[in-house]
């Protein structure tokens, strides 16, 4: 039996009349669950109680429960849920530093994961580090969204699949995804405000281009020297950097999309002349941004940060070489919500 996670939009209004009932109760339910965020099913009135009972029999429906909230000094929240099956993830939701008159952020950004765990072994993640559980399914990853929507009490006005997992190991439950977010019957999120950042998954950055919406893309680069690429992420040791930026021109090719690499600072390894050069070397020919992402602590870590004078010297070898490049601000560090260190696939 699936829970109601389990259905895209196309397939609801089929999980609906298999039931028995009328068709038009199938967008009645997609405005409760995913525009309004209900919370239960007694909360959508306007459903009959028989449907209520046939769809909690079928294809039950429950939100994830929150086991934690920790709140950063910045503002960035950090949820620990737990999931129907006794799987737990993290989600981080991050308001953005501008500010309404009122005093409102502007923005709110969510980083969700879209697996319990990951399977790639990237050696400076705390995700990898413990293993792969399960992958999520599409209303598993958007209730991490109306959390935080709920949370906040804001409307989400970006998403990126940059929390545990890799995306493109799980496509099609991440399109789901990706669709509902997006969908102006649900969240209403702009495509261009929705990031699917990969390891570099080549059949999945294949069919990514091809997909009608302009969801963005970001790749997780972190060097482009095979061996130290090699060692930082083993998993991906099989598709080589020529094949990946082969790959990345198609990408940009298909309706001139730009991407963004993500690019991780770590003192004496990527941010020597030697790497920095391969770098320029290898977005050149490319439509790119490159994010350097300061490195965060994890426990166990041999990894140091860039020195800031060292990061800045960086960003004007970029500059010169006419490649646009930016600083990512760390949010969220101090209760662990940034890049590399979500972890925990705990079963309760």
């Amino acid at each position: 039996m699936n829970t109601f996670d389990a259905y895209s939009l196309q397939e609801i209004p089929t999980l609906i009349e298999e039931m028995g009932h009328k068709k038009f109760r199938s967008k009645q339910l997609i405005s409760w669950v995913y525009q309004k965020g209900a919370s239960s099913l007694d909360e959508m009135s306007n459903l009959p109680k028989q449907l209520k009972e046939d769809l909690q029999r079928t294809a039950p429906f429950a939100i994830p429960e929150v086991v934690t909230r920790q709140i950063s000094k910045d503002g960035t929240r950090k949820y620990l849920l737990k999931l129907h099956d006794g799987y737990t993830i993290e989600t981080v939701g991050i308001p953005s530093h501008e500010t309404d008159n009122e005093g409102h952020p502007k923005r709110l950004t969510v980083c969700f994961s879209t697996q319990v765990g990951c399977p790639m072994e990237c050696a400076f993640c705390a995700t990898g580090k413990e293993g792969f559980g399960r992958n999520l399914l599409p209303g598993e990853m958007v209730q991490q969204v109306l959390t935080c929507q709920r949370d906040f009490g804001m409307r989400v006005t970006n998403a990126v699949a940059m929390g545990q997992g890799e995306p493109f190991l799980n496509y099609e439950n991440t399109l789901a995804a990706l669709r509902i977010m997006n969908s102006p019957d649900c969240l209403g999120i702009g495509a261009r405000h929705i990031t699917v950042s990969t390891c570099g998954i080549i059949p999945g950055i294949r069919r990514f281009a091809n997909e009608p919406e302009q969801f963005t893309l970001a790749v997780s680069l972190h060097s482009a020297q095979q061996d130290v690429r090699n060692d930082l992420m083993p998993v991906c040791a099989k598709t080589t950097l020529p094949q990946l930026k082969k790959e990345l021109r198609a990408y940009n090719q298909a309706d001139n999309r730009r991407l963004s690499f993500e690019y991780l600072l770590l003192s004496g390894i990527t941010d020597t002349d030697e790497a920095i050069k391969a770098l320029i070397s290898y977005c050149q020919g490319l439509l790119v941004h490159v994010n350097f992402l300061p490195i965060n602590e994890v426990e166990g870590s041999p990894y140091k940060p860039t020195p800031s004078r060292r990061v800045k010297e960086i960003l004007a070898k970029m500059e010169q070489a006419h490649i646009e490049a930016t600083l990512r601000n760390s949010r969220g560090s101090d209760i662990d919500g940034a890049c590399g260190q979500l972890k925990t696939k705990t079963k309760l």
